[in-house]
């Protein structure tokens, strides 16, 4: 029987990679989503193994919470038969999107996709499996440091991280009888595919937002994922219903 699990929505690329690498070497087993990354997933789930570890990929789309309910079954079956167990230790609703748009300009369109994903799906996603996450589990959700550092063009989808800081304290104080632990991290710049990769491509944009942080450089993926198995781990069970800044010290 597998010891941990964590499912971590948006695993295939980016944080989510990161994150269920750094879990999977502490010996946590990894059901990882993707939405349309299938090759990317496969190749985390075969770096998993290769760690000696256990992994499956299923797709979703956290943005369709009418296919939650079909999610949460075949999480239910996929916790049987590959890893012999009925119910998980760690939930981390990690994937999402950027969007650039001033407030002038934006669509409905658009704001609706940004709370289908960045705030519906977690809500929706989390009452679903909530039957199968252990007593005394936790709950981890991934804002944004744009809730604290502002830039024009990003005021939707800050506000839409926001509500989810917002949300981890209502979600720590009601499942505080079943002792899980729900925690928010808000990283900072980070040298990803967010945004179309700018911070991460742009040397010039990069090296001004470095200029931004007390530590001299962006983040890396590995920043977050070291920092979400350390947080997920008991030594910070006492942590709870908090917001962890990660972000090198960002305009502080």
């Amino acid at each position: 029987m597998t010891k941990q699990i964590a499912i971590i929505t948006g695993a295939s690329r980016g944080l989510g990679r990161s994150m269920a690498l750094h879990l999977a070497k502490r010996g946590v087993a990894i059901i990882g989503t993707y939405r349309s990354g299938a090759a990317e997933a496969d190749t985390l789930r075969q770096e998993i193994e290769a760690l000696g570890g256990k992994a499956a990929m299923i797709a979703l789309d956290v943005s369709d919470a009418a296919s939650f309910p079909a999610f949460a079954e075949t999480v239910a079956e996929t916790l049987r038969i590959r890893f012999g167990r009925e119910q998980f230790d760690f939930l981390v609703n990690n994937a999402g999107h950027g969007l650039y748009a001033l407030l002038t300009d934006a669509t409905e369109e658009q704001f609706d996709s940004l709370i289908d994903t960045h705030l519906r799906g977690p809500v929706f996603l989390t009452q679903k499996l909530l039957p199968l996450i252990v007593d005394g589990g936790r709950i981890l959700n991934v804002s944004s440091g744009f809730v604290r550092v502002t830039m024009a063009g990003y005021g939707l989808y800050a506000a839409a991280k926001a509500a989810i800081q917002t949300l981890t304290k209502f979600m720590a104080v009601e499942l505080g009888a079943r002792q899980i632990r729900v925690n928010t991290i808000a990283p900072g710049a980070i040298a990803t595919d967010f945004g179309g990769g700018v911070v991460r491509d742009d040397a010039n944009v990069n090296a001004y937002v470095a200029g931004t942080i007390a530590l001299g450089r962006v983040g890396d993926p590995d920043d977050i994922g070291g920092a979400v198995a350390a947080i997920l781990s008991d030594d910070m069970g006492w942590a709870n219903g908090t917001t962890f800044d990660i972000s090198g010290g960002q305009a502080i």
